[in-house]
């Protein structure tokens, strides 16, 4: 059989050129390595919850196509992002504003919080930041950087402050109002039901393969525009889309990426209707091993019985582990700039979300990215 697209990964960006694709009367073959579709926004019920297994995925966008885009496959509630980030004993509302200010100094006015932000700044006399640890010190001060950004970066990154690169943290949100709405967008919520719920109704109608590993399932034979893939049961495809990691499918040829990766710990809590009171707690500080604790119920404002909570804990990517986060540094990009130089060649395989494309998206910028690869190739 012969079929238009073989789409590696069921992803977002995958399942919405697949949707896209098999909308215009293209034959498509979806293909995932893992037992299951949905990508990192996949989600399973756990004592009647809905648990984001790969790390928690909250929906927010000004770009108001997309959110109409979206909307055709889910409800979404008004769940509005607003964590608690826990330093020891202390909690503080996140982003940086006044609500923050105001339990960290006493301070109840906005000038009183700028007034002592611009006294922790001048007191450093930094004037070229040269890590990330200055930097932040250079436009938060000394309390907002030591309580709530130092561990929590450290954790992340798995290095010293004074050891990564100021460029990033471009900027630290401070705001100075008592607002605890984590994004600016104007659209956001959580899609009743779960993330998987979406990507079922995308491919619904579409072939898709789970187990199985794009390396394994596919045979290729000729080069540059005569290049063919097929799979071993003879089934033929004209082009294939690749979500995965780009420098894995050219055999790391050039040399591996860089990327962080997470360890994610669940726990069932039947007995336990409430753990912590918000969707997102991070932990602040250096001795927590973990970055941030999850309780998916509070997501869709859950009344059941009990709960689940996951843990979050970054580790270092190592082939074979799952990539979460590109190291975008100039070494890094510099190396991907090469790889993209190969991809460019591919005349008949195109390569698109955060591992094919080698940066970090949020949701909404998967979408509108994987529509504008769509439209640039009906």
């Amino acid at each position: 059989m012969r079929y238009d697209y073989l789409i590696v990964g069921s992803g977002l960006f995958g399942a919405v050129f697949a949707y896209e694709m098999n909308k215009r009367g293209k034959k498509v073959l979806v293909i995932d390595k893992r037992d299951h579709i949905a990508g990192n926004i996949y989600t399973e019920s756990t004592l009647d919850i809905n648990v984001h297994k790969y790390g928690a995925h909250i929906f927010h966008t000004s770009n108001q196509k997309v959110w109409g885009y979206i909307n055709q496959f889910a409800t979404f509630n008004h769940y509005i992002n607003s964590p608690i980030a826990r330093y020891h004993e202390e909690l503080y509302n996140l982003p940086f504003n006044m609500n923050t200010f105001s339990k960290m100094w006493g301070v109840v006015t906005p000038a009183q919080a700028k007034e002592e932000i611009a006294r922790q700044i001048a007191e450093l006399h930094i004037e070229e930041p040269k890590n990330l640890e200055e930097q932040a010190l250079s436009l938060a001060g000394r309390d907002v950087y030591e309580k709530l950004v130092k561990g929590y970066t450290e954790k992340q990154w798995g290095r010293d402050c004074k050891d990564l690169p100021a460029f990033i943290i471009k900027r630290l949100p401070l705001r100075f109002t008592y607002d605890n709405n984590y994004f600016n967008d104007p659209y956001q919520g959580i899609p009743v039901g779960g993330y998987t719920a979406i990507i079922e109704k995308m491919l619904d109608g579409i072939e898709v393969k789970t187990d199985t590993c794009y390396q394994e399932y596919i045979e290729i034979s000729g080069t540059g525009a005569e290049k063919t893939f097929a799979d071993k049961e003879g089934n033929v495809f004209d082009k294939v889309l690749y979500t995965g990691m780009i420098d894995e499918y050219f055999g790391y040829q050039l040399g591996h990426l860089e990327y962080r990766s997470l360890r994610f710990e669940q726990e069932e809590m039947p007995e336990c209707e409430n753990y912590q009171g918000n969707a997102v707690v991070n932990y602040t500080d250096r001795e927590t091993p973990y970055t941030r604790i999850i309780e998916h119920k509070h997501f869709e404002f859950g009344k059941q019985p009990g709960t689940v909570i996951t843990k979050e804990y970054p580790a270092e990517w190592k082939p074979g582990d799952e990539p979460y986060y590109p190291v975008n540094n100039e070494k890094n990009n510099t190396l991907f700039e090469e790889y993209r130089k190969l991809a460019q060649a591919e005349t008949k395989v195109l390569f698109g979300g955060r591992l094919g494309q080698y940066q970090y998206y949020d949701m909404d910028k998967v979408i509108a990215a994987a529509l504008q690869m769509v439209e640039e190739n009906s």
